[in-house]
């Protein structure tokens, strides 16, 4: 049972993911956050930043909150001039559900991902890599699963969640985030990768 589909079909006992493989998070993906700390899921983004951070549009964004698709786990929009704050695994959320969109896939089946996503911890989402075959949506948590779902035919294109974690972790820190207990805004740390950047850019300059 190496390969997890997440749909609702006629999959009998394959439906339930299996659970991720332990391990620290240095050695599933090391180097994956500055100084290797999870990001505080106390720190929200703002829609229109979500919205720049994932690549969507504020639409997708407005009508995926609306019908429950990626809600905003740290505060929703509550009355007039309130404003949505999503967590850091919000924001990843979105980026892998415009990526499943663009691939063709159902927002039935995107769902039903969606779904099984939210019960993960970021460390445990590290560990996840999604394939599919167009229609369905698997998830496989080791090599060994990989090589199970590409051997049976059904991986046609896959997404390593880490690599969109470090893509996350890279443009998020240019963007305000707004702690939710005290409401003070502050900006992301850096990770070193973005902090060379920038001073190449301040010498070039």
């Amino acid at each position: 049972m190496g390969d997890q589909p997440m749909d609702n079909g006629a999959s009998g006992d394959r439906g339930a993911p299996r659970t991720a493989t332990q391990g620290s998070l240095e050695d599933i993906a090391p180097g994956l956050f500055p100084n290797d700390t999870v990001p505080d899921e106390l720190i929200g983004y703002r829609g229109p930043s979500a919205c720049q951070i994932a690549g969507i549009t504020y639409r997708q964004l407005d009508y995926w909150a609306r019908t429950s698709l990626v809600v905003p786990s740290i505060r929703g929009a509550a009355g007039s001039g309130s404003q949505r704050l999503y967590s850091f695994k919000d924001v990843l959320v979105l980026k892998i559900v415009k990526r499943l969109l663009d691939t063709g896939i159902s927002l039935q089946n995107i769902r039903v991902a969606v779904d099984h996503l939210r019960q993960r911890g970021v460390e445990d989402l590290a560990r996840i890599t999604l394939f599919s075959d167009g229609t369905t949506v698997y998830e496989c948590t080791s090599a060994e699963e990989v090589v199970d779902l590409l051997q049976g035919g059904q991986g046609v294109f896959g997404i390593a969640v880490s690599g969109a974690m470090r893509e996350l972790t890279g443009t998020i820190s240019d963007f305000p985030g707004e702690r939710a207990d005290g409401g003070v805004t502050e900006t992301a740390p850096e990770d070193e990768l973005a902090a060379r950047r920038k001073s190449r850019t301040r010498r070039t300059g």
